[in-house]
Parts: C-alpha cells; sequence; structure tokens
C-alpha cells in the first residue's frame, strides 16, 4: 500500500473516533437554525423532554448560556502573578458546564458509566436529571428557565439560601437565560420538525 493511501486511512479512523462536532452551531439566536444543523441536539433535547419533563427550549437556553454549544467547553485557566497557570477555575466541563463531583453523583444515579460530558445526549440527559431534582428540592417548574438557572448554577442548596442576591450579574444572567428560552419556545414553535 502507498504511504499515502495508509495516511488517508489513519485520518479516517481518527476522524471517525471523533464523538462529533466541538464547535458551535452557525447562528446560536435561531432555534430553527440550532437544530437544523445539528439534528442530533433535536434528537438528543427530545429525549430528554420525555424522559425527565425539562423543555427543548429551557435545555438549549441553559447550554447556551453554559457553553454557547461548544462541546469541550472548559473554564478558563487561573493565573498566580498574571503569567503562571494554576489550573482551572473549576472542574466545570463540557456543553452543560457539569463539575466532576456533580457529574460523578449522575453516573452514579443513573448507572450511566459510559456518559460523557461532551456528548450532546448525554449533557442534555444529565440537565434533565438536574433540573429534575431542582424541582424536587426547591419546587422550581420545569419551564421556569431563570430559576432552573440559578439552582443549576448555585446548586440546590445555594439555591435554597438564596445565594444568588448576593450575586447580582448573576440575576441578570439568569434573566437573560429566561429571554433566550421564550425566543428559542417561539422559534421552535415555528420549526418545521418533522423534516428533522
Amino acid at each position: 500500500m502507498s504511504r499515502t493511501f495508509c495516511a488517508l486511512i489513519v485520518v479516517v479512523l481518527l476522524a471517525s473516533c471523533s464523538g462529533g462536532p466541538t464547535s458551535a452551531p452557525r447562528n446560536l439566536d435561531n432555534a430553527c437554525a440550532i437544530l437544523k444543523e445539528r439534528p442530533e441536539y433535536y434528537k438528543a433535547f427530545r429525549a430528554t423532554e420525555r424522559r425527565w419533563g425539562v423543555p427543548v427550549h429551557v435545555q438549549m437556553a441553559t447550554i447556551h448560556q453554559e457553553s454557547k454549544f461548544i462541546a469541550d467547553a472548559r473554564t478558563p485557566f487561573r493565573y498566580v502573578v498574571g503569567v503562571i497557570p494554576m489550573g482551572r477555575q473549576s472542574s466545570a466541563f463540557g456543553y452543560g458546564q457539569a463539575l466532576d463531583a456533580t457529574w460523578d453523583e449522575y453516573l452514579s444515579e443513573t448507572g450511566k458509566r459510559s456518559a460523557k460530558r461532551d456528548r450532546i445526549k448525554d449533557a442534555s440527559d444529565f440537565m434533565g436529571w438536574y433540573m429534575t431534582k431542582s424541582r424536587t428540592k426547591n419546587g422550581i417548574d420545569l419551564h421556569d428557565a431563570r430559576n432552573q438557572y440559578l439552582a443549576y448554577h448555585e446548586g440546590n442548596t445555594g439555591f435554597s439560601r438564596q445565594s444568588y442576591n448576593a450575586k447580582p450579574w448573576l440575576i441578570t444572567v439568569a434573566s437573560k437565560v429566561q429571554q433566550r428560552a421564550d425566543m428559542y419556545q417561539g422559534q421552535i414553535a415555528g420549526c418545521r420538525l418533522s423534516r428533522w
């Protein structure tokens, strides 16, 4: 076999091992465009909605805020003296920016040992699991993107203590999540989803 042919086989094999695109969809302000560009997203979001009851638009708005739909998103590095990297700000990773400890709890409770934070179906299912806990522990309606986001960000204990009240910036962000959820909901209502 020629070297070129062997190299091509290696490239194809490596490409087939990836979990899908890690970059964001092109138009993050249009739910229909996102779902048309990435039909696997819609399949994952609908599966989560059926299993956990969390609406597609709430999932999408939360993922937009957490990672801008970038599969392998991570928190920035912390620096000492402005130049020496001292690790990341937290262990948050993936579409939903799930922390290591919370992700481990999800894996343990659901038995999904092969789930990955950078795979949309798993990140979506994680979000459904977590938001259902927020409804159980704090009475937050699954359609309430604002308060679901606050509990997602602060943790359910932090939410119950209203820790977000000491973070005006977070309240502003949560309101933006609600606005985006409302926008996505309206857009999805007009999508021709049957083609996807």
